[in-house]
């Protein structure tokens, strides 16, 4: 998890880095936020074809932290990470004796317009990867605590959106929802899921 840590707060200022250092343009909005989702996908027994593991990716809560740059119309750009707080078990514990842990990571191209007073829509489009950590686990086939025993990583793009509703001043709620295309993705049951949630933030201008 340090690593993952790590990982979110690169992503989550990759953003306040653009604005403050590049010539490209002034930024005109920066968005910072942390947020809570659960995933939504093809159920275990739909695993077919290439994929090698029978176990979905639904259920979890996924905490996350994301940033974007609004810097020209209304556009701008954005990046997240999203992961798995508990490890998860199903397939992965029963059969090959280690629990599982996957993470979301994007770069997104964002388009934020004014819908109304205190309210903006947010539309994102872009790349990244899902990464699963595989971990050993206790009364699993390998005896042991939570050691990283592996990782693999698969390409995915991503689309969806949210509602931004500000309260108060420059403080934010974000329900949104993204839905990843994953490519090769022999790990889980299907070749996407949808993640659904929350966050809440604040926007610098």
């Amino acid at each position: 998890m340090k690593r993952t840590s790590r990982l979110a707060i690169l992503l989550s200022l990759v953003c306040v880095f653009v604005a403050g250092f590049s010539n490209f343009a002034q930024a005109q909005r920066i968005d910072v936020g942390f947020g809570v989702s659960t995933t939504l996908a093809p159920s275990a027994s739909s695993c077919s074809g290439n994929c090698l593991v029978p176990e979905s990716l639904t259920g979890g809560a996924y905490p996350g932290v994301s940033g974007d740059v609004v810097f020209w119309h209304n556009v701008g750009i954005e990046s997240e990470v999203f992961w798995r707080a508990s490890q998860g078990t199903g397939y992965y514990a029963s059969q090959l004796g280690v629990n599982y842990r996957p993470l979301f990571y994007n770069f997104n191209a964002v388009y934020s317009p004014k819908l109304a007073s205190h309210t903006y829509l947010e539309l994102v489009a872009g790349i990244g990867a899902m990464g699963t950590h595989l971990y050993q686990c206790n009364g699993c086939q390998i005896a042991g605590g939570s050691s990283l025993v592996a990782t693999s990583n698969h390409f995915d793009g991503d689309f969806g959106g949210g509602i931004k509703f500000y309260p108060k001043g420059g403080f934010f709620i974000r329900p949104e929802a993204r839905i990843y295309l994953i490519n090769n993705n022999t790990n889980f049951a299907g070749s996407y899921a949808t993640r659904v949630g929350a966050s809440i933030g604040y926007t610098f201008k």
